[in-house]
């Protein structure tokens, strides 16, 4: 493979936000990154879950306009879709070696590098906060602060080793089928959700069908497959100093294991947010639960939300540098502030009455 320095930049004129998508040309192969924002701002990284990309992840989360003003207002965006996970992405090669999960992660430092980022912030979801976990851990004075949604951080079971088994076996004989759609909804969304009040199905549940339509299912395959290979993180998370923001799901099926990696990681870094009635994507499902935690998180390292209809300073100034912590306030990140059940649904129909 070329070096890193090596790219390929697209221009996009019809995505939400504005942005410029770029391919970039690793040792691990090519990997799509949307960038999303001021370049000069302090950056923010993304990371999907299994067969989602950016869109189809995080679009809820930054088309809500609390999270929007606070994230967009501070950050540039740097979203990275797993390989072979972008929009119009083709079929990778069967000679390209298989990856695994610490190749992703090293890809991760290498998009960095690219785009000459030394310290970042991180948000995943799932297989995604896995990534940028095990990033963090390899990493670690790459990594400000860790936001991860329905985290994973232990080596899959025996039940979730076979039932991956079986998902991979669909992807290679079937490809993206009803079934396999049905078993990747149920990862990401409450049965509330995909039922529907009337039975009928959401407009979130039939947009998120149509996006995996479009995913190369043999991509697919190569993440899921390294994720069902990963290794156990516990004893690195013990040591890790990096703030960390956990939000799981109440319906999550990886909710015991995102309680399980708060019980181990210091208290005195590690917030734990649980979101009622919501599945594993609490940034599609429940997204305006997730805006005060991370608001309060942020406090701690001198960032903050835009006012409404606010503009920029007299002076045109970017928000407070990452490395600048002379405004932590460590008590709003302690379990005892930001460790409870939020209720969206009532926050939720509060805002839209």
């Amino acid at each position: 493979m070329g070096d890193s320095s090596d790219s390929v930049s697209i221009d996009i004129d019809m995505i939400p936000l504005g942005g410029k998508e770029c391919l970039v040309k690793t040792s691990k192969g090519l990997i799509s990154v949307f960038v999303c924002g001021d370049q000069e701002k302090p950056a923010l990284i993304t990371y999907p879950d299994v067969a989602l990309n950016y869109m189809s992840c995080f679009q809820g989360l930054f088309f809500c306009s609390d999270a929007a003003s606070l994230l967009l207002h501070n950050f540039c965006i740097y979203h990275i879709d797993a390989p072979g996970h972008e929009l119009g992405a083709a079929v990778i090669s069967s000679d390209v070696p298989l990856l695994s999960v610490d190749d992703l992660a090293d890809q991760v430092a290498e998009v960095l590098d690219f785009f000459g980022l030394k310290e970042v912030f991180c948000l995943g979801v799932t297989a995604g906060a896995y990534i940028l976990t095990l990033f963090a851990m390899k990493y670690r004075e790459r990594v400000l602060g860790l936001i991860l949604v329905s985290p994973v951080c232990k080596a899959p079971s025996w039940t979730e080793w076979l039932y991956n088994k079986v998902l991979l076996n669909l992807l290679y004989f079937y490809g993206m089928c009803g079934l396999l759609k049905e078993c990747l909804l149920q990862r990401y969304f409450s049965k509330e959700l995909r039922c529907g009040m009337d039975g009928a199905e959401s407009d979130a549940i039939q947009a998120c069908r149509r996006l995996l339509d479009e995913r190369q299912s043999l991509n697919v395959m190569r993440f899921l497959q390294a994720m069902n290979e990963r290794h156990d993180l516990t004893e690195g998370l013990k040591k890790l100093q990096c703030r960390t923001l956990i939000f799981v799901g109440e319906c999550s099926p990886f909710h015991t294991e995102s309680v399980y990696m708060n019980t181990i990681m210091d208290k005195r870094i590690c917030a734990f947010v649980e979101v009622e009635s919501c599945g594993s994507l609490v940034t599609e499902e429940h997204p305006f639960a997730m805006v005060i935690p991370i608001e309060f998180f942020l406090m701690g390292f001198g960032f903050y939300r835009q006012p409404p209809f606010a503009s920029l300073s007299s002076n045109g100034s970017n928000p407070a540098s990452p490395s600048s912590h002379s405004c932590i306030v460590p008590e709003l990140l302690s379990p005892e502030s930001l460790g409870i059940k939020l209720k969206p649904i009532k926050t939720r129909a509060t805002i839209e009455i």
